[in-house]
């Protein structure tokens, strides 16, 4: 007996082992983006908000200005922590910050915004970096364990995660549009403080979603190589001796830029001149919706650099052609046609919108899958690369915002999607013409 119960204990493990399988890559996809969605509906709709709710004394702005240089101070530091948390670990904690600052929006003054805002530029660094390196790792290794081609699985994984999170934009601005109503005096708004309350518990549900995701990649241990703040600096100049990082952080540049536009000048200076506050969450649904629609379209059609490069070139031409329309020939009018304008820029933009961010995103994890920056690992230092540029530019915006006039930023986003769009073809002439030499 005493001999059957050892053979018995020895061969527990082997047959407990596929109840302890890991979760499938796919699977976890699906689950950090169902984790976005929650969170960043709320957080996405309470930022659209700030500059037209909170402006006294240009708070929302301000705030707003002071989150993104925060986050982009701690970018600095977001891939060694990234590293040592390992993405899971990251991305809940960072979800924290989020929760903090919408808590900050129901009692909105000096001493609740800039804290909060000072404390989630410090967790949406390492947030993002954690979701870029999650996704990346979870799309490659689909592809490995299926044998998939690695180009078309990270678009379709890219797609499918920005599809969902343009989408944010219409389901957290449609319970703006449910909840928000304009006041008698037409400055103010009601029913703010029950739509936070809201955007609270939808976060709440997100922070519960990424604890269900399965551990990739995390290391957690001590490297010597993140040991002072100099090597950690190493995250991010090193990178920018790579020719082909430096030809697309332009576009990381333009890509904050244009996200801050919509944020601060078209909600504050095209929307609620015609639609009035309550009618910002409806533009931006829209918004949303056509950035979540061209997000997951794009994102499948992706299978390499070549298509990136004609969907890129596409998303260009579409935000090109609102710009111009902007500066030429718009103006804020009464009726029918008054109204529907400010909703199809939305629409335009948006589309314009998930075509480039998608791509780029799926450029980044494709170009720098196995580049080496010295002795450090490439993912988190080319995706801390991108939040650095991107969130610096989004804070210049927010900063600029209240003092120039809405011509003159239309003159700077124009100026900016064409070197960005000329960097960027010059990249894909660089690493065609780096294949071509190798093959």
């Amino acid at each position: 007996m005493d001999a059957l119960r050892d053979e018995e204990d020895a061969a527990a493990p082997l047959v407990a082992a596929p109840v302890a399988s890991r979760r499938s890559p796919a699977a976890d996809a699906h689950i950090l983006s169902a984790a976005f969605l929650f969170v960043f509906s709320a957080y996405g709709a309470a930022q659209n908000l700030e500059s037209t709710v909170n402006t006294k004394g240009d708070l929302g702005t301000v705030s707003l200005g002071i989150l993104y240089t925060s986050f982009t101070l701690f970018s600095v530091v977001a891939s060694p922590v990234v590293t040592r948390l390992g993405p899971k670990r990251a991305l809940v904690v960072g979800s924290s910050g989020y929760v903090l600052f919408i808590l900050a929006n129901i009692v909105p003054t000096w001493y609740t915004m800039v804290p909060a805002s000072l404390y989630l530029g410090f967790c949406a660094s390492i947030i993002w970096v954690g979701q870029g390196t999650y996704l990346t790792s979870a799309a490659l290794g689909h592809a490995r364990d299926n044998n998939l081609p690695e180009g078309r699985t990270l678009g379709n994984f890219t797609g499918e995660f920005w599809g969902i999170m343009a989408s944010t934009q219409a389901i957290g601005n449609l319970l703006s549009l449910a909840l928000l109503r304009n006041g008698k005096d037409g400055g103010s708004v009601t029913g703010k403080n029950l739509l936070f309350v809201v955007f609270l518990g939808c976060m709440i549900v997100g922070i519960v979603l990424m604890c269900l995701l399965s551990k990739r990649e995390e290391k957690g241990h001590n490297d010597s190589l993140h040991s002072s703040f100099g090597a950690m600096l190493k995250y991010i100049v090193a990178p920018l001796k790579d020719r082909r990082m430096l030809l697309i952080i332009p576009l990381m540049v333009y890509t904050g830029l244009q996200h801050a536009f919509v944020w601060a000048v078209f909600t504050k200076s095209i929307v609620t001149p015609v639609l009035g506050i309550s009618g910002v969450g409806g533009a931006m649904a829209i918004y949303g919706a056509a950035g979540a629609v061209c997000a997951l379209v794009t994102g499948y059609l992706t299978s390499g650099l070549y298509s990136a490069t004609l969907i890129v070139s596409t998303g260009a031409t579409v935000q090109a052609v609102v710009l111009f329309w902007l500066l030429l020939f718009y103006s804020p009018m009464g009726g029918v046609l008054g109204a529907v304008a400010p909703l199809l820029i939305g629409a335009l933009w948006g589309a314009g919108d998930g075509m480039m961010n998608t791509e780029l995103n799926a450029v980044v994890g494709l170009l720098f899958e196995d580049a080496k920056f010295g002795d450090m690992a490439t993912q988190e230092a080319s995706f801390a690369q991108f939040k650095v540029w991107e969130c610096g530019a989004v804070a210049v915006i927010f900063f600029l915002s209240p003092h120039i006039t809405l011509q003159a930023m239309l003159i700077l986003m124009t100026v900016a999607l064409f070197i960005s769009f000329g960097a960027f073809m010059l990249l894909t002439f660089v690493v065609e013409k780096s294949s071509a030499v190798k093959s």
